[in-house]
Parts: C-alpha cells; structure tokens; sequence
C-alpha cells in the first residue's frame, strides 16, 4: 500500500487554472522573472552598503562597528580635552607624542587607525 499525496499528479490545477490568468490566456513569463529581479537588487543593496561602510562615506550601526582599541580611546579622550580647554596646546602635542600620535594624520574616529580620510 503506497502512501497518499496531499499533491494530485494529474490534472493540474483543477477547473480554475493557474493562478492569476483568465480564461484562454497564457501563462505570463515574467513571474519568475519578478523573484529573481528581487533577489538580485537584494544582493545589489547588501554590495552597495557593505562598499559605503568599508570606504567610510557612511559610520556602520553601533551593533556592527568594531570596539575600539585602548590607543584610539585615549586618543579621543586627549581629542576632547584639549577641545574643552582642559590642557594646553604643548600639553597636548606631549601626550599625543606618548601616544605616538601626529594629530590629524589619521582617521582615529572611525575606530579604524592608520586608514586615511578621503
């Protein structure tokens, strides 16, 4: 005794017919076409976003975004202070020399070290 099938083999789609075609008309083509387009502009919004991230146009979620390292965070805190006028400007270069840091040279905010600013 073999197993029933929920799927009828024969006969297709009963006395209604495919779906979304009206009596004597064909089959269109382009549904397949419609799964497909959309799989791919998927893929081309993924490309585009992952390009925009990694060139740093645009900053990843904070979810995504990397942590920082302990150089880029004392950085920022030597950045800060010397913006709210907590230290002096010879002050600064000195701590920023222990850091091994020239100010400016490096995109130290994007939490990626050594990557230029375009």
């Amino acid at each position: 005794m073999g197993i029933p099938l929920l799927i009828p083999l024969e006969g297709g789609f009963g006395h209604h017919g495919p779906p979304f075609v009206h009596e004597g008309a064909a089959t269109p083509a382009f549904f397949p076409l419609i799964g497909a387009s959309m799989f791919f502009l998927f893929l081309l919004l993924v490309a585009t976003l992952f390009f925009l991230v990694r060139s740093g146009r645009i900053s990843p979620p904070p979810w995504i975004a990397q942590h920082r390292s302990p150089e880029g965070e004392a950085k920022k805190i030597l950045a800060e202070r010397f913006a709210r006028g907590d230290i002096s400007t010879d002050e600064f270069m000195e701590r920023a020399s222990v850091l091994n840091w020239t100010p400016g040279s490096e995109a130290w905010t994007q939490g990626k070290p050594g990557k230029k600013r375009r």
